[in-house]
């Protein structure tokens, strides 16, 4: 599935289901607890074999019914079994209570502390169905010491356990991706690890990934996920798949996936770059304009330059101080370049046919940077058959507003891509980050940006957050395989800034937001690619063996 639900978008799903009477709660958590049997053993096969033991712990809600049925079906292959509760057997919901007592007539429930969940011999499997999907608020105290991982060192060779989590581990919030947690929850500087470490070696959720699986510390405390169909699917089906415009209820994840099943590279994402469909002129393709700052500051300008033209534009043009020129000189040879010096219009250098353009890095905070920034976003499109250009706008041409937002905002457009980082956002929306973000999730904030700036908003991150006005929202996550902590190095984000506009800049590319989302799944591709030593220079250079790959 590439949807990635909320919690009360779960709930909503399962209910058109019970309603639809085609399927009852019992049996969508028999499915469940099958499903989650089932992928233990996939993921650990030589737990097949031998008596084996697990501790399963339940919570009060249907988390823990789920994990009563896991408990009785583990019982049925003669593994030994212990279960502890949380909470009042009595007040289980129905579905719930019917399987803790199916479990309960023939095995015992124990309390479920530290002392006695620790307590016995060690077990293979250790399941944790506490809390799923709807837990807000920290865990209770005894609760967090039952699943903290470092409880686990009562048992000789603890390491041998397996770790398994029914929809998250417990005290993830998964509409966020956080930990919530009584200890100075709005404080920056605080750890947002949690005190007690509850973490899985194995996740197993169901019908799609919810948002805090991609989002925070969702990815560190899940770290593999596995995605159980219980059959619910036909009642809600997806509605969205990458290339298309976002819905604007549900948020999808950029992955080349619709639906649970894979797409062949050549349906997405090279479908939807110009470049890989055929023949044209160079002009055809787009000519982007990337703006570079003063002597010894054209780095980043060159490195988005070259992002731009290896991604498909047709052509690239560096414009620097008429100081500057010999230096780009030196390092430029198929991008092109022109001296723009600061009392010139931007008319004067370029002519109508540019489609493109990237305007930030390396140019410094200054008045200067603001007046072309306006300038850039004033050169609209005229006649409908033609359409605006693309404009990213990244580092100091989004710090040169801080404190006068409304001023950029008042001139942004469509087409208009902002890429800021965490501090760059709050420069911008300082209401939306920070301590103010508290309670909010990541993708809130990202959708109330997009919605005031009028324009696409990127915030870059391991959980890269995608929004557009309106309410459409990606995540692009590199999780779950796809890490490149080599990634966070100085350029890294000028070059996805010129990725964007090189990929937008062509008159037959797919809409904006399409291509920043395409952009985002190519960057860390390419950082994997190259692999750990990564510095923000070998990105461009990936670009054609990605392509040739992609397209084989």
């Amino acid at each position: 599935m590439t949807e990635l639900l909320s919690a009360q978008q779960m709930r909503d799903i399962e209910k058109a289901a019970m309603d639809s009477g085609e399927v009852t709660g019992l049996e969508l958590m028999e499915r469940a607890g099958q499903g989650v049997v089932d992928a233990i053993l996939a993921e650990w096969p030589e737990l097949q074999k031998g008596k084996r033991r697990a501790v399963v712990l339940c919570g009060p809600g249907n988390n823990g019914g789920d994990g009563f049925v896991i408990a009785r079906l583990l019982a049925e292959r003669e593994w030994a079994v212990r279960v502890h509760l949380f909470g009042d057997p009595a007040k289980l919901p129905p579905d719930a209570k019917v399987n803790h007592d199916r479990w309960a007539a023939d095995h015992g429930v124990l309390p479920m502390t530290a002392d006695d969940v620790f307590a016995g011999e060690r077990p293979d499997v250790f399941v944790d169905a506490v809390f799923g999907i709807g837990l807000t608020r920290p865990l209770p105290e005894h609760v967090a010491r039952a699943l903290d991982v470092k409880g686990m060192k009562a048992w000789k060779r603890a390491h041998e356990i397996r770790r398994v989590a029914v929809d998250c581990p417990s005290g993830l919030d998964l509409d966020r991706g956080v930990v919530p947690s009584d200890m100075e929850p709005d404080d920056p500087e605080a750890d947002p690890w949690p005190r007690t470490l509850n973490v899985a070696e194995l996740t197993v959720t169901f019908h799609t990934p919810k948002l805090g699986h991609y989002l925070g510390l969702g990815p560190g405390l899940c770290r593999k996920l596995a995605i159980v169909d219980i059959g619910v699917g036909p009642f809600v089906p997806e509605r969205a798949m990458v290339g298309m415009h976002p819905d604007s209820e549900r948020v999808r994840l950029v992955a080349p996936t619709f639906a649970g099943t894979p797409l062949r590279p050549r349906m997405w994402p090279m479908s939807h770059i110009a470049k890989s469909r055929g023949m044209g002129h160079k002009f055809d393709h787009g000519h982007v304009i990337v703006f570079a700052g003063g002597v010894g500051r054209g780095g980043a300008a060159r490195m988005a330059a070259r992002a731009a033209l290896r991604a498909g534009a047709g052509l690239v043009t560096v414009l620097c101080p008429p100081a500057a020129v010999i230096e780009n000189a030196c390092h430029l040879d198929a991008v092109m370049l022109r001296a723009l010096a600061k009392d010139q219009a931007l008319a004067e250098v370029i002519d109508e046919r540019v489609s493109g353009f990237v305007v930030g890095p390396g140019m410094g905070v200054s008045e200067w940077t603001r007046k072309r920034v306006i300038e850039v976003l004033g050169r609209r499109a005229e006649g409908a058959a033609h359409r605006d250009p693309i404009v990213v706008l990244d580092a100091d041409a989004l710090t040169s507003f801080e404190g006068d937002p409304q001023t950029l905002f008042a001139h942004t457009h469509g087409r208009t891509v902002l890429t800021p980082h965490e501090g760059e956002f709050g420069r911008l929306f300082p209401d939306l980050s920070g301590p103010a973000r508290a309670g909010m999730s990541k993708i809130h904030a990202v959708r109330a940006a997009a919605d005031r700036a009028g324009c696409i908003v990127l915030v870059k991150g391991p959980d890269t957050v995608i929004a557009a006005p309106g309410g459409g929202a990606s995540v692009h996550a590199a999780a779950y395989g796809r890490e490149v902590p080599w990634l966070a190095t100085a350029g890294a984000g000028d070059v996805l800034a010129g990725l964007i506009a090189g990929l937008g800049a062509p008159h037959t590319s797919s809409e904006a937001y399409a291509m920043t989302e395409i952009a985002a799944w190519l960057h860390v591709e390419a950082a994997r690619r190259f692999g750990p030593g990564l510095i923000a220079e070998d990105l461009p250079e990936q670009l054609p063996g990605l392509f040739a790959e992609l397209s084989g």
